[in-house]
């Protein structure tokens, strides 16, 4: 199992926190009476040991209550489902080794109970209106429901245009495995632009998570524009890793999701990365498609037969010259589903020529 990433654990406590949600609506009750707050959510031992004082509440939690009990000075705990108030007006004593770079008293004691306790503490500050939020060694500010919206559609018309540069990658790809004259080269842009659009998709899908019940429109429109990203990436590798490579899809495209920008930028890493390396001319060598995105686009064909058809044929090629005969025997084709393979490639490749041109 992959260990967690900095954006996961952002995305656990940003949906946690989103609009719509009631401890939300309190610390906006909170923000808006400019009192400033300091919340500490989870009630751990680690945490325990850090809390002098203050008095035990043990109650439902609401959003007026949170805004209440904000008017004093201590600190808040709040249990780790967000479901009760534990403690209030409680001190917290850290570590004061702990290295701390925040200067006010309330956001530097968050802080370190963050990095000492592993749990979510929130500073809300009372002079400049903001959020903070520190879990672990994390730290985030909490913008504006207007502020993110905004980002959030410009990363969609930046998506949008990406996107359309992928489509037109993947139909001139389609059209070398008809003709087969495909390259490493041609394989390693396409996967690029794929990671480049999915590294987009992400940056969305966190500010969906800030958005909560505000961010409905913009998940329904990055589905519509990433649909099939995902799938098309994946058996692209199927289709061009080498059969001796050992790694799944999967593997090769987390791989490449942790490179930095500058990485993915670089087709030679990209064709090492899909299992082409050694050789300075590498990205100029052919390669030719198995099959797997061709054949998945057939209406109504299952998965199971694809495969079948792949181990039989072990290149595209082979099953756009293979007759009905050879078809119809295949483990699970019949002769009407070999008719019917047949006239797919045939409106595809006729669909993928004339797309190349418009």
């Amino acid at each position: 199992m992959r260990e967690e990433k900095v954006d996961d654990k952002l995305a656990k406590v940003l949906r946690s926190l989103a609009p719509g949600t009631a401890f939300r609506e309190g610390l906006e009750n909170v923000l808006r009476a400019r009192t400033g707050g300091l919340i500490v959510v989870g009630d751990s031992p680690q945490v325990m040991s850090l809390v002098d004082g203050g008095f035990r509440i043990d109650c439902d939690f609401w959003p007026s209550s949170l805004y209440e009990l904000a008017k004093m000075d201590g600190a808040i705990i709040i249990s780790h489902d967000f479901k009760r108030i534990l403690y209030a007006n409680a001190t917290l004593v850290p570590d004061p080794g702990i290295p701390s770079g925040e200067t006010g008293i309330r956001h530097r004691t968050a802080e370190r109970v963050a990095r000492q306790s592993g749990e979510l503490v929130i500073a809300i500050s009372q002079r400049r209106n903001v959020i903070t939020l520190y879990k672990g060694n994390l730290k985030y500010l909490l913008p504006d429901v207007g502020v993110i919206l905004t980002k959030a559609n410009q990363a969609l018309q930046t998506l949008e245009k990406y996107k359309s540069v992928l489509d037109q990658a993947l139909v001139n790809l389609s059209a070398l495995e008809f003709e087969d004259l495909v390259t490493v080269s041609d394989v390693a842009s396409v996967l690029q632009r794929s990671e480049m659009v999915l590294r987009i998709v992400t940056d969305i899908e966190r500010f969906i998570s800030e958005l909560g019940t505000e961010g409905r429109l913009v998940n329904m429109q990055l589905e519509e524009l990433v649909s099939n990203v995902f799938d098309e990436s994946r058996l692209l590798i199927r289709d061009y890793a080498p059969a001796d490579d050992g790694r799944t899809p999967e593997e090769i495209r987390v791989q490449m999701a942790s490179w930095p920008s500058d990485q993915i930028l670089d087709l030679d890493a990209v064709g090492r990365a899909l299992g082409y390396g050694g050789n300075l001319d590498v990205l100029d060598s052919s390669v030719s498609p198995r099959g797997y995105r061709i054949l998945r686009k057939i209406p109504r064909l299952p998965f199971p037969v694809i495969e079948n058809l792949v181990q039989k044929f072990k290149r595209l090629q082979r099953v756009l010259n293979a007759t009905i005969g050879e078809l119809d025997e295949v483990e699970g084709i019949g002769e009407v589903r070999a008719r019917s393979i047949k006239e797919g490639l045939r409106r595809l490749r006729e669909q993928v020529l004339l797309d190349r041109h418009m």
